[in-house]
């Protein structure tokens, strides 16, 4: 099992991941499972694009 390092940040994390995947029109829910794996996998892509954005722009 993976030690969460900062647990303060799975909220935010939480928070992002469902706001990605809103405006995708891929609905997020507690129970995922019915999701195919593209569409968890474009949520996941596009939300490593936007923090790859952020940090090279500078902004936190």
């Amino acid at each position: 099992m993976a030690q969460t390092l900062v647990p303060e940040a799975k909220s935010g994390i939480s928070k992002f991941k469902s706001e990605v995947a809103s405006e995708m029109g891929v609905p997020f829910t507690d129970y995922n499972g019915n999701l195919s794996s593209k569409q968890c996998g474009s949520v996941g892509g596009e939300m490593v694009k936007r923090m790859v954005q952020q940090y090279e722009t500078g902004i936190k």
